[in-house]
């Protein structure tokens, strides 16, 4: 086990950060997997998976039970840790310039476009190598202008050649669900079993540039441009989990989660432990383009009628926004049937603030899929 502290942020006179990883196996002796926890601060599940993570890989990796590289990065926005307003941590958007986090990562599929032109063949596995080495040299040349861009080169460098990518998030208040590819859907379901999941919501291009899709969308984007000629797998199997929500801060609970993702790691060749037997799913892939959000028509007090985990039908009443001071009542229903599986923890909305998401069969949504 390697540990490594990367600074983002070293000018004197102001305030510096650093960022901790922490490495197991060997580099190029096999796949290599990348996980990180709490690209968004104040998503504390992801950090409390990664703390049983981190103790089983540490005595798998003195075993001798690690085969290739896995790179755990426990915390991985200390910006955003640092982020407190009026006594609230406040980890999702950088405070400087009002930006999510977990959007505007660098896309390299473009520049790679232009480097590889010409050089790619009919050998699938010789693609994969020339595409990962160009990739790391894409985003090496990547020239950040402040500290946060500097946490989000500094993370992609580690993950963007990575067979897997592990992103730990929560929602606000949710059942666990998971994001992926469309390409990667097979190769996700044994992972969402594992973890018992609700939702395993699939999309090419989610908009925003999150960081999942900056390590894996590059490949099917190339596969398109390069065309069937010229064999190249989604050869990175990028995975935002949702570990519930805000509040689901529990030892067992966490150390459950650890165990399924490295079962999944161990399925994956990357563990030499037994594996446990994949349980059923609890879902089935559904498209993100299928999922509903519902906003509250006016301001007032959130009286949900639903409950997370139940199924909705369209037309149903899902929720009650009561204003205090008129009396009116506005209910809100689904315009599409679906699961309830994630929603705000706020009773108290403005006119237009988030409620809830519902998962449904049938896309009919497009642009920016992600909440904000």
């Amino acid at each position: 086990m390697h540990a490594y502290e990367h600074a983002l942020a070293t000018e004197p006179g102001v305030a510096s950060y650093q960022l901790a990883s922490w490495h197991y196996g060997s580099a190029g002796s096999g796949k290599k997997a990348y996980i990180q926890a709490a690209l968004h601060a104040d998503e504390v599940p992801a950090m409390l998976v990664a703390h049983f993570l981190r103790r089983e890989l540490e005595r798998l990796d003195l075993d001798g039970r690690v085969r290739g590289e896995i790179v755990l990065v426990p915390a991985a926005n200390p910006i955003g840790l640092s982020q407190v307003m009026q006594g609230m941590p406040f980890g999702r958007f950088d405070f400087g310039s009002g930006l999510n986090f977990n959007r505007a990562f660098r896309h390299v599929a473009e520049e790679l476009k232009a480097t590889l032109a010409g050089r790619l063949g009919a050998d699938a596995a010789a693609n994969v190598a020339m595409i990962r080495s160009e990739a790391r040299a894409a985003v090496e040349r990547w020239e950040p202008l402040d500290p946060t861009a500097v946490l989000k080169k500094t993370l992609l460098g580690m993950a963007i050649d990575a067979d897997i990518v592990l992103d730990l998030h929560c929602d606000n208040e949710a059942l666990l669900h998971v994001y992926t590819g469309t390409a990667l859907a097979g190769q996700v379901a044994p992972l969402a079993a594992l973890l018992g999941a609700r939702a395993l919501l699939l999309s090419d291009a989610s908009g925003g540039e999150p960081f999942d899709e900056a390590c894996s969308r590059l490949w099917w984007d190339l596969a398109a441009h390069f065309g069937p000629q010229t064999p190249i797998p989604p050869a990175c199997a990028a995975i935002t989990v949702e570990l519930r929500g805000e509040m689901d801060v529990r030892y067992d609970v966490a150390e459950q989660d650890a165990q399924a993702l490295l079962h999944y790691l161990a399925r994956e060749g990357l563990l030499d432990i037994p594996q446990a037997p994949l349980p059923a799913p609890l879902c089935e892939a559904t498209p993100l383009e299928g999922v509903e959000p519902l906003h509250a028509p006016q301001s007032g007090v959130l009286v949900f009628l639903k409950k997370l985990g139940e199924r909705v039908a369209a037309g149903e009443a899902v929720a009650d926004i009561v204003n205090p001071v008129t009396g009116v009542t506005a209910t809100v229903r689904a315009s599409r049937g679906g699961l309830l599986f994630a929603s705000t923890s706020h009773r108290h909305l403005l006119r237009g603030m988030h409620i809830c998401k519902i998962a449904g069969d049938t896309p009919f949504r497009s642009g920016s899929l992600l909440s904000q």
